[in-house]
């Protein structure tokens, strides 16, 4: 339901238009003038309607006031010069008086979708501005800066990248800043999840055809290797390729050149080629299912990218970004985790790494009531055999520990029977991170490791 400011001085039109849109399901509120819809605080809607002409400053003086809350202007005294000179000013759109009640509401339900559309553009492009290394990516962990690092120095090159990581590690993501960083950036990303499409279609998905190339092709088709010329071609999950495919996508690498299915003669295309997979292609070489002359023309560079349980407290700062962001995305005010759920987050094995993460947030978003995040709506369990603790669980001596308590706590319980990389290891955290902690809980070492 969205919330709309009507601002009319007649009563009539002002209480017809007002039952219209609350027929529309919608929630309004009335001003007779622009100091009475001031008063009303018009940025906390969704839209705000106004006559051009009222007694006082016009309808348009609310449009600096809104800030950014689209603003319909309406009138009698329909004009193009007028139309004009509102659009000027900042109005969303124009409407005359008097309007077709169809088309007051149909005008009301576009400027309110383009505005819901905006808001997600607006959430997504936040999410690509946040001020880390690489633009989109978060984590400060050992791991990830060597992902980052790696990036800046192979994105500028057209050397073939193979991403390597689990399911849900953010390989496109990974994928999409090593094209958006390199002088490829302003032509094509094409992305490809070899393993969505029918094995009898890739080829030619893939490589395009010509017309009567096989049953059903009516006319010539451009691939979608074609599609990437002069930009970056994204092969994810690159070892569900046939090996018949792999042939020919060895071609594309060793010659620069394709022929399309049917087709006699070959097309030049120049690509940048990145891979993504989660399976182990040198294994799959040793079983024959896979190319070894292809395998090593897509391993020149390598990027690897860590599981969330392996990148420590990346996983709330990672919470906390996506939070905000599906808040956003779902139209809805800013939310924050309480301490059960933030133990509950930094505990959790992460199976489907952020991926998982991003949707459990999406769906504790949609099912809060308030403004907090509990452990509960996470709805996560440990997939070790002990449960994560929540608020209904009796509390043990660690839970009742903040994050620092817990880690203080820890390292001084067993740093004499454990290294400082195993310590690490047992927080889920690099050797680096945990001198870094230490330093700033003021906890060094007690004694050097044998």
């Amino acid at each position: 339901m969205s919330r709309l400011l009507i601002i009319e001085d007649e009563a009539i039109i002002r209480s017809t238009l007002r039952r219209l849109l609350e027929r529309q399901g919608h929630e309004v509120v009335e001003a007779a003038s622009i100091p009475e819809a001031l008063e009303l605080g018009p940025a906390d809607f969704d839209l705000i309607i106004s006559d051009l002409r009222l007694p006082g400053p016009p309808g348009t003086e609310i449009i600096p006031a809104s800030q950014g809350v689209p603003v319909l202007i309406m009138t009698s005294y329909a004009s193009v010069k007028s139309a004009v000179e509102s659009m000027k000013l900042g109005a969303v759109d124009y409407i005359a008086k008097p309007f077709d009640h169809d088309e007051m509401a149909m005008l009301v339900e576009r400027i309110l979708k383009q505005g819901h559309m905006e808001r997600q553009n607006a959430a997504l492009k936040s999410d690509l501005l946040r001020d880390y290394p690489v633009a989109g990516m978060i984590g400060n962990c050992e791991a990830m800066q060597q992902v980052f690092d790696r990036i800046h120095k192979v994105a500028p090159t057209d050397t073939t990248v193979m991403i390597l990581g689990e399911s849900g590690t953010g390989k496109e993501l990974a994928a999409r800043a090593l094209h958006e960083l390199s002088p490829r950036a302003p032509a094509p990303m094409i992305t490809v999840n070899c393993a969505a499409i029918p094995e009898g279609l890739i080829e030619s998905e893939l490589f395009g055809h010509e017309k009567g190339a096989f049953t059903g092709a009516s006319g010539s088709r451009r691939g979608l290797v074609e599609a990437a010329d002069g930009g970056t071609l994204f092969l994810d999950e690159i070892g569900e390729l046939p090996l018949d495919v792999q042939a020919r996508l060895l071609r594309v690498l060793q010659e620069g050149e394709i022929r399309r299915v049917g087709a006699n003669q070959p097309r030049r295309v120049d690509v940048r080629l990145i891979t993504a997979t989660h399976r182990d292609l040198q294994q799959m070489v040793a079983e024959g299912g896979f190319r070894e002359d292809l395998y090593y023309r897509l391993r020149v560079m390598e990027l690897n990218l860590p599981p969330l349980r392996e990148r420590g407290e990346d996983i709330i700062e990672l919470a906390e970004a996506l939070l905000q962001k599906s808040c956003k995305r779902l139209n809805r005010p800013s939310l924050h985790f309480d301490r059960d759920a933030l133990i509950a987050i930094r505990h959790y094995d992460w199976p489907g790494n952020v991926r998982e993460l991003e949707n459990i947030l999406e769906r504790a978003v949609i099912l809060s009531d308030s403004t907090t995040i509990s452990a509960d709506l996470l709805a996560i369990h440990n997939n070790t055999e002990h449960t994560i603790p929540t608020g209904k669980a009796p509390p043990t001596e660690d839970d009742k520990l903040s994050l620092d308590d817990y880690f203080i706590n820890f390292v001084r319980k067993h740093e004499g029977n454990f290294t400082e990389t195993e310590l690490a290891r047992q927080l889920g955290i690099s050797r680096k991170t945990l001198w870094e902690r230490r330093n700033r809980l003021g906890i060094p070492r007690q004694r050097s490791e044998s």
